[in-house]
């Protein structure tokens, strides 16, 4: 560490133990400016024997703690370095000198864990409904599946995950350390917006050497330093795929897709399937060609909105569309004129008591109904037609009476002859 970053760190130091709490606000606005400032803090924290550390360490928490916004952020954009820190540390077996880290890392999770009054916090996260529209998909473009969506979603299934209340805790041990750290990549989650582009390429970076290291493709990486196996947690690994997927689409392309690289061959290795999904998944959404970086404006994944249409599917089935159905069955004009003309009898159902009917074809004869029915049956012819509608050239639709029903009524229909 040169002399000039070193003064440039100790400034810092006494700068803010002088400040009056007035001017708090101004100096927070003009310190993410700092860039210069940032790189040295940066250095500091990788080297576990700097004596700077300490004090370091203990600023960062009074930011953390201060209440200011911009602050807290300050203090979050070193968050990867530190976690990093930490695990190479513990994988090295030398904890001692982790101490102000380890106490660091304790705080912000114990002052994120409560709410301002003191209590615990718990936190809810509704999964979104595949039948609600939103930035990413409209309900209509999917098909069928909205019509079984949106018939869930008027019965309120909406499903809340809940997270919480965490326990506090006064040390990291081998238990409790993914829980703790998983918590604290969440909290960097929820800031990354802010974040800075240096600190999402110490994620990207932190999240390769986590894991590769003390495997075979560190050496194709390339990564010095600690060579022993880093343990991680199938959470912890989801809540670094979430920090990378932000890290493609906002000027991190290739180190993004390094580490998502990375936390696939992580994932295989340890068969975590919830990893293995998410990152074959953010793997899948990407486009072919590099993004194009912007370092200015607002940060944000570029996505493709579909044009607005109709909630409701043209092929859905409606009691309307049922109704319409039937009434266009009953209007269309029956093409049977030739038949009718040439006298040929058709009788399109035919119900005998204790005796099933059967459909006759054009040009058929009735079939054997029984010898007393049979006679009646026979000769009889049918003009299917009506005085009232010739005029306009339509049949008449009308429900023939079954042939022993005629007989006991003794009624001779319209346009029937009887021998």
């Amino acid at each position: 560490m040169f002399t000039s970053e070193k003064g440039a760190v100790e400034e810092w130091l006494s700068e803010f133990k002088t400040l009056p709490e007035t001017s708090l606000s101004n100096y927070a606005t003009n310190l993410k400016d700092k860039s210069s400032l940032v790189s040295s803090l940066y250095k500091v924290i990788q080297e576990p024997q700097s004596e700077l550390l300490e004090p370091v360490c203990h600023q960062l928490f009074e930011f953390y703690r201060s209440g200011e916004e911009q602050l807290l952020r300050f203090t979050l954009q070193f968050l990867p370095e530190l976690i990093w820190c930490y695990l190479a540390v513990s994988a090295s077996r030398n904890v001692h000198s982790s101490g102000c880290i380890e106490a660091l890392l304790l705080g912000v999770y114990n002052l994120e864990i409560v709410d301002k009054q003191g209590h615990s916090k718990v936190l809810s996260f509704t999964i979104p409904s595949l039948s609600k529209p939103s930035v990413y998909h409209e309900p209509s473009s999917i098909g069928s599946m909205a019509l079984t969506e949106s018939a869930l979603s008027q019965h309120g299934l909406s499903k809340v995950v809940y997270s919480g209340p965490h326990p506090q805790r006064e040390m990291l041990t081998a238990q409790n350390r993914f829980e703790v750290l998983t918590f604290l990549l969440l909290c960097y989650n929820a800031a990354l917006t802010y974040m800075p582009s240096v600190s999402l390429q110490s994620l990207c970076q932190i999240c390769s050497r986590i894991c590769v290291c003390g495997y075979p493709r560190q050496h194709v990486r390339k990564y010095k330093g600690i060579s022993s196996r880093i343990p991680v947690s199938s959470g912890f690994m989801v809540q670094m795929l979430t920090g990378i997927y932000f890290a493609f689409y906002n000027g991190e392309w290739d180190l993004a897709q390094k580490a998502l690289d990375d936390i696939i061959y992580r994932a295989q290795l340890e068969l975590y399937p919830e990893p293995l999904l998410v990152a074959n998944a953010i793997k899948a959404s990407l486009p072919h060609g590099a993004m194009k970086s912007s370092k200015e404006g607002a940060r944000c994944i570029q996505v493709e909105i579909t044009p607005t249409s109709s909630r409701i599917s043209r092929n859905a089935v409606t009691s309307m569309s049922i109704r319409g159905h039937r009434w266009k069955r009953h209007e269309q004009p029956d093409n049977s004129n030739d038949t009718t003309e040439l006298g040929i009898l058709v009788i399109p159902e035919i119900s005998v008591t204790n005796v099933a009917g059967e459909r006759t074809g054009n040009g058929e004869k009735g079939r054997t109904l029984g010898d007393i029915d049979a006679q009646h049956i026979q000769g009889v012819q049918e003009t299917a037609t009506d005085p009232r509608t010739e005029s306009k050239g339509l049949p008449e639709i009308r429900r023939q009476k079954s042939v022993r029903k005629m007989m006991e009524d003794g009624i001779n229909s319209p346009g029937r002859v009887q021998f």
